[in-house]
């Protein structure tokens, strides 16, 4: 099962950089909206340089409080300028270390390429909304 998901996620990743690439010829470039997800230090830097707000949601699969805000973090990426990154602290131990990720969730916020906010555990949608729309 777990294999099923990890190929899951590649076609979904697939399917969102076709996407993009699809968009590169429209004049202003827009945020995915669907969350993206994220493998390693590699991928993270190539998202966050890539657009100018980035919310990076560290999480588990097992994490209870993870399962509830993932329907949030997928309307925060539906409906705001904000690209919204997927990273699996458990496929991706050294990249969490690398943000200081101690518990999950814990959501990063980029702005313009650099780490403006952090939010640890369960957060609601206006909360994300507000920290996005101020660093937007």
């Amino acid at each position: 099962m777990a294999d099923d998901i990890e190929e899951i996620r590649r076609q979904k990743l697939e399917e969102l950089r076709s996407r993009e690439t699809d968009r590169a010829d429209e004049s202003e470039p827009r945020s995915p909206s669907e969350p993206i997800s994220v493998d390693g230090t590699e991928e993270l830097t190539e998202t966050v340089t890539e657009h100018d707000v980035v919310l990076a949601d560290f999480y588990a699969d097992w994490c209870g409080p993870c399962q509830m805000l993932e329907p949030v973090v997928e309307t925060v990426a539906a409906e705001t300028d904000a690209t919204v990154a997927k990273v699996d602290v458990d496929a991706n131990q050294q990249l969490a270390a690398e943000y200081g990720v101690r518990g999950v969730p814990t959501l990063v916020l980029f702005a313009d390429g650099q780490p403006v906010e952090r939010l640890a555990g369960m957060q609601d949608e206006a909360r994300l909304r507000s920290v996005i729309e101020a660093h937007a």
